[in-house]
């Protein structure tokens, strides 16, 4: 005989983190400086500006996405979608990382061109479209602040704009430079620095998010101590079948079987290790209990755990 049951200590995530009308406001600003920087860029030759503009393109391409998404997101559950369409997001962060890894290698091909063949640059026009971007960056990135911890569709966003930032810096350091000392070749080389700090926010959001589409564990839960907090619980023998993924960002799920002799103990051990997987972070909880051990083919844990002395299973097979 099992007993079965889903506990949730929170609520499903109902949209994302950042404010839509916020991120609405976000993309129309982006887009019309990326107008001003490519038209400026052109004009006073800085490869610096158009490779910002380009990015900035990608960007409003991804703020875009970012917002059919968040939007998509709230839509509810139904009985074909039992989840809801929460997923979204980590499909656009996916797709935003892999952008800005485009962006950057775009940017180097360019940057050695550049350095190979240098071109003369108008420096006062190159700087003051600099300094306008900057500020236009950092307006943003304020309209942004604080949703990024919240959603990686919303960190994508975020780490967009926050490359347009360090490329409008990277842009303003360059002009400065070749202001005051008529070196140009500054323009191409900030702007390979500048493309090797936007690859580094493009690979750990392409990490985080196929980490959750693999529905690996997450980072700061052990699939052990879930193991033992469980086999900790009075009246559990054996825990086996146990899986911990991410949903979506915020949302943590987990689902094992649990072996428990006493019938009578059952609605107790459920609540008990529902208060358990509740203090490691873990919200959406479903647990089967059995009063025997019915597994048939024993397979031990991916990861490698060693088995409990007591009679737990790291995972069977049905």
């Amino acid at each position: 005989m099992a007993t079965s049951r889903r506990t949730d200590c929170t609520q499903l995530p109902r949209g994302p983190a950042a404010p839509l009308l916020r991120l609405r406001l976000v993309l129309v600003l982006t887009a019309v400086f990326m107008v001003v920087e490519a038209v400026g860029g052109w004009v006073s030759g800085s490869l610096a500006l158009l490779a910002d503009a380009g990015h900035m393109l990608t960007d409003v391409g991804a703020l875009a996405l970012s917002l059919v998404t968040a939007w998509i997101a709230q839509r509810p559950a139904d009985n074909t979608k039992t989840y809801g369409y929460l997923r979204w997001e980590i499909l656009a962060a996916l797709v935003n990382g892999a952008a800005l890894f485009g962006i950057a290698a775009w940017i180097v091909i360019e940057a050695i061109q550049r350095i190979q063949e240098p071109e003369p640059i108008r420096t006062g026009l190159f700087l003051a479209v600099a300094a306008a971007g900057l500020g236009v960056n950092l307006l943003c990135l304020t309209l942004l602040r604080g949703s990024q911890h919240g959603s990686l569709n919303a960190r994508g966003a975020y780490l967009h704009i926050m490359g347009d930032a360090l490329g409008s810096v990277g842009a303003l350091a360059a002009a400065a430079i070749i202001a005051l000392t008529g070196w140009t070749l500054a323009d191409p080389i900030v702007s390979i620095l500048l493309s090797l700090l936007i690859l580094v926010g493009a690979w750990r959001l392409l990490r985080e998010s196929t980490d959750i589409l693999l529905e690996s564990v997450p980072g700061h839960v052990s699939i052990v101590e879930v193991q033992d907090r469980m086999l900790a619980v009075p009246g559990v023998s054996a825990v086996h079948d146990l899986h911990v993924w991410t949903v979506t960002t915020g949302m943590v799920a987990m689902s094992g079987h649990a072996v428990v002799p006493d019938l009578k103990s059952h609605p107790g051990v459920l609540e008990e290790i529902r208060t358990e997987m509740c203090r490691l972070g873990i919200g959406h909880v479903t647990i089967q209990l059995e009063v025997a051990d019915g597994c048939e083919e024993l397979v031990p844990l991916a990861m490698g755990e060693t088995a409990h002395t007591h009679g737990s299973h790291a995972g069977h097979r049905h």
